[in-house]
């Protein structure tokens, strides 16, 4: 029987320590893959968005079936084989280096192979973690792993910042490689993951009708349909933002890697600190206003973001990016929790594919439009695009069912196949 806490629960603790180690090495990632580019190749704003966008193409192209594949298969080899890849991939950037063969073509090559990887590893964790500590652990455990992405983003992308600058953009990619063979040895230690049921004979009909029933399980749910596409704007905004800041910081305001590590870090502060207050502040005003409102009352920080030069306007923009990340902090925390809970375990899966899909999708598309705005328009009227989405993101939620919830549907209304929503009367019965 599982308890609220999942602390508690040894398979949660292990799986929380891989996690550690593979978010530690994304983060280094995150900043020494575009400065090895820039630094090391000498890549301009389009190819810098070309490689931001190949990182994230392989959930447009493989994230739905890959919802459907990992329902039907043992997911913790999932997670051990993504991150073996991952860590083989980066592997290759540093020795290439070294060698001195090292092309735009295999940095494309590696962070697309890695986004493929990064599409199982993604699917299959939130799929695990119900498993693992129970739907009334759902919250808390989710919290946990925001907390950890947001403590990512400070300490691996300040570090990243500051090992790039010291050791050079290569050397820290090997930190990457190293952190992701890390966390795939700790993932063997975890055991009491349910195996998949007898594999489907239908072949490919078969698999097209499931991924279908995720789609319809997440677009024709209200809520869950205005969580996708809430979440979709805001990362590309994010994206759009991400994809020019290494460009802007160290060839146009003539800014360190380390000032770029640490303005990315003081993001990460906002996405901890929103993941932490997600419970208290959904506890004080409902889970819808906390969802709603509260992302509305925030929204217009995301206006300060573009305003990044030199000087105060440094702050100011690390403000506005603080508080748009504690948005998008407390936003994950109830947004997952809230649609893991309203989806039977069957559909596991398959709705987090729909979403991965969707939301990573628009990180593809925010790369590619950054790219060509930033070549056509320049970096500032590009940044002021995904500064307005930031902005703009909160709408869908705030507009739908959603903001009228108070509580998250209760767990025995998950086992039929359908969703019962807890709450107010006016709530009404959704299919699953």
């Amino acid at each position: 029987m599982r308890t609220e806490s999942p602390w508690r629960v040894p398979d949660f603790r292990t799986l929380f320590s891989a996690a550690v180690l593979s978010n530690a090495g994304t983060n280094v990632g995150y900043v020494a893959v575009p400065l090895v580019a820039v630094g090391s190749l000498d890549a301009g704003a389009g190819e810098v968005g070309a490689l931001a966008t190949l990182s994230t193409v392989a959930f447009l192209l493989i994230g739905l079936p890959a919802g459907a594949w990992v329902d039907r298969m043992r997911q913790r080899r999932v997670l051990i084989a993504a991150d073996l890849a991952r860590a083989l991939l980066f592997a290759s950037v540093p020795i290439a280096w070294w060698a001195d063969v090292l092309t735009l073509g295999q940095l494309y090559a590696v962070v697309f192979l890695n986004g493929c990887a990064t599409v199982f590893s993604d699917v299959t964790s939130q799929s695990v973690l119900p498993q693992l500590v129970g739907r009334e652990g759902l919250v808390r455990a989710n919290a946990a792993m925001v907390s950890l992405m947001a403590a990512g983003n400070v300490a691996g992308r300040g570090a990243g910042g500051a090992l790039v600058q010291w050791l050079t953009a290569p050397v820290a990619v090997v930190l990457t490689a190293l952190s992701h063979l890390g966390s795939a040895l700790q993932l063997i230690r975890v055991r009491h993951v349910t195996a998949p049921p007898p594999g489907r004979k239908d072949g490919g009909e078969g698999l097209r009708a499931q991924i279908a029933e995720g789609l319809r399980h997440v677009l024709g749910n209200p809520e869950l349909r205005a969580l996708a596409l809430s979440a979709a704007i805001v990362n590309f905004g994010l994206q759009v933002v991400n994809t020019l800041l290494p460009v802007l910081f160290v060839r146009e305001l003539g800014l360190s890697p380390a000032a770029l590590g640490a303005f990315w870090a003081a993001g990460g502060v906002g996405l901890l600190l929103g993941s932490r207050c997600a419970r208290p502040i959904a506890a004080r005003l409902g889970y819808g206003r906390a969802l709603g409102l509260a992302g509305l009352w925030m929204a217009p920080a995301g206006l300060l973001v573009p305003l990044v030069d030199r000087g105060p306007w440094l702050w100011i923009a690390g403000a506005g990016w603080l508080l748009s990340l504690f948005r998008i902090g407390t936003n994950n925390v109830l947004g997952v929790s809230l649609r893991q809970r309203m989806t039977p375990d069957p559909l596991l899966g398959r709705m987090n594919a729909t979403f991965r899909f969707l939301l990573t999708g628009a990180l593809a598309i925010g790369a590619a439009v950054a790219g060509l705005l930033g070549e056509l328009a320049g970096l500032h009227a590009t940044l002021w695009v995904g500064g307005a989405m930031i902005a703009l993101s909160c709408l869908p939620v705030f507009l739908s069912p959603v903001r009228a919830r108070r509580e998250l549907p209760q767990e025995q209304s998950l086992m039929s196949g359908s969703v019962t929503v807890a709450g107010d009367r006016d709530q009404s019965r959704v299919g699953g």
